[in-house]
């Protein structure tokens, strides 16, 4: 028999990157929730109330799992039975498009084409006729309804995806530059860096402008799903539930709108010496509606301008993964370093880096401080304080 909800509330899963799991947990843990870090992301028995939140949210996770059901099957006779008591009709209207994520592990059931079509023969009984298919990250949005099948020793868990289109579609970034930095593990390089929003920052490599845009808005208290002008939610996948509440959900976004800063407490800074990738961070920071909290510019790396406040260097440089960028690359790194000894002395420095003898280019001592992947390229959040003494207090 599938295993029903608990009565204490539902069993949720903010699915994250690999080593960002604990940083999910935290945001979880500042929301309220008692949320454990886990595999692949933080667990937690909550509220519809807590799932509405958590997505709205989450600036580090990429999606929040609903698990519909948990039981044993080692025959298609067995998945079918389970499969068919199953409460699809809470997730599902007549006619909704359908996308199933099915993985199959060590288990006597081990087609997962065959999996994926029981299951669909199951909702159909309980709902009527619907389309589907496999999933693919870069299709799904709100108006198709995801199912995570996973099958491990013929245990199967059976989730709802619960957000829709990924976490890290805040729905600003519309225009990018060369290699565009995810926004949640641009936020996830604030966070773990240990940047708060109680002290300058500069971002003198900053591309498109994803991690002063990120910076704002946590250092505005905007959750990323308000992350527009007039603090406009982006769609959800549970707002098309035939559960959905809509006087709790906008009880929810009533409760995060009051504590928006009307600005930035801090500066915040970016900037670049491509002018077609500060075009475009200009039109992103526009449409989070945070333009008057990041002030953009387009210069050298040398001829970065830092807020006249002590407070964190925060970047991601490139990486030098492609044939003949070595050299460059290590020069950059090296005049990065030059930036923060000859004029960020005391000041913080944060660096997104693939490689540890390009951080040995930076002259600053860095301490590892979560890892993670960027692209399949494994990356390390390292971070550490610029030797020397600050003109001014640091404030952090």
């Amino acid at each position: 028999m599938a295993e029903e909800h608990s009565p204490a509330g539902l069993p949720l899963f903010a699915v994250a990157a690999t080593g960002v799991e604990p940083l999910v947990a935290a945001e979880l843990r500042a929301l309220g929730i008692d949320a454990t870090a886990e595999a692949g992301g933080a667990g937690w028995i909550g509220s519809m109330h807590e799932l509405y939140a958590a997505n709205l949210h989450l600036r580090t996770a990429s999606r929040v799992l609903l698990r519909a059901g948990v039981f044993t099957a080692r025959s298609f006779i067995e998945l079918e039975r389970h499969a068919r008591k199953l409460p699809w009709e809470r997730f599902l209207a007549p006619a909704r498009a359908v996308r199933w994520r099915v993985t199959c592990r060590k288990s006597r059931l081990y087609h997962e084409g065959a999996v994926t079509q029981r299951f669909q023969e199951a909702v159909e009984r309980a709902v009527g006729a619907i389309t589907g298919g496999a999933a693919d990250d870069d299709e799904e949005g709100a108006a198709e309804q995801l199912f995570v099948v996973r099958f491990l020793r013929d245990r199967c868990t059976v989730s709802v995806d619960t957000s829709g289109a990924l976490l890290h579609r805040r729905g600003y970034r519309q225009a990018t530059a060369k290699a565009p930095l995810r926004e949640t593990l641009a936020a996830a390089l604030l966070l773990g860096s240990g940047w708060d929003g109680s002290a300058p920052l500069l971002d003198p490599l900053c591309g498109s402008g994803t991690i002063p845009i990120e910076g704002a808005l946590l250092a505005r208290r905007i959750p990323p799903g308000l992350a527009s002008r007039g603090y406009q939610p982006r769609r959800f996948a549970f707002q098309e539930w035939p559960t959905f509440d809509e006087r709790l959900w906008h009880s929810v976004l009533e409760h995060a709108r009051r504590p928006i800063l009307d600005g930035s407490p801090v500066p915040i800074q970016g900037s670049d010496r491509d002018a077609g990738a500060i075009e475009a961070a200009r039109a992103n920071a526009a449409r989070a509606g945070v333009e008057a909290d990041v002030e953009l510019s387009v210069r050298a790396l040398s001829s970065a301008e830092p807020p006249d406040n002590p407070g964190w260097l925060v970047t991601n440089p490139p990486y030098g993964v492609r044939v003949g960028e070595a050299t460059r690359v290590r020069d950059l790194y090296a005049a990065l370093g030059r930036l923060a000894v000859q004029r960020l002395p005391g000041w913080k420095l944060a660096l997104l880096s693939a490689d540890r003898a390009l951080d040995g280019q930076v002259g600053v001592t860095l301490d590892e401080m979560l890892s993670t992947r960027n692209g399949g390229i494994p990356v390390r959040v390292v971070a550490g304080r610029v030797p020397g003494r600050a003109t001014k207090d640091v404030v952090s």
